[in-house]
């Protein structure tokens, strides 16, 4: 089955889930949900096919962990990946190459796609 879903409060992409639809629920798998977990269950299959796609989407993304849109979480990231890339160059570990080597090679993959 294929998934469209587009997260809230983004960039309007659309996520592309393929998932694997069972055919019967896992024996013993409702018993493991809560009520409430089982109440939000049949509301959920109450909505639409298309509501339904869009609350898939939303609740894996939040397993993805903090959004990449968020910019707190694009700022600290960039801080840890300059303060690594800093410890490996003053400890001799960064093989760093000619600005004109790495724009020729750039250039090139624009150029090939």
């Amino acid at each position: 089955m294929l998934v469209h879903g587009r997260p809230r409060g983004g960039s309007g992409r659309t996520v592309v889930l393929w998932i694997k639809r069972l055919p019967v629920v896992p024996e013993g798998y409702a018993r493991r949900m809560t009520d409430h977990t089982q109440s939000l269950l049949r509301e959920a299959l109450s909505l639409s096919e298309e509501e339904r796609a869009d609350l898939v989407a939303e609740l894996l993304i939040s397993l993805e962990g903090p959004s990449l849109e968020d910019a707190a979480t694009v700022e600290q990231a960039w801080a840890e990946e300059l303060e690594r890339r800093a410890r490996n160059a003053l400890a001799g570990e960064a093989h760093g190459q000619e600005w004109s080597q790495v724009r020729d090679r750039v250039g090139r993959a624009l150029t090939d796609g």
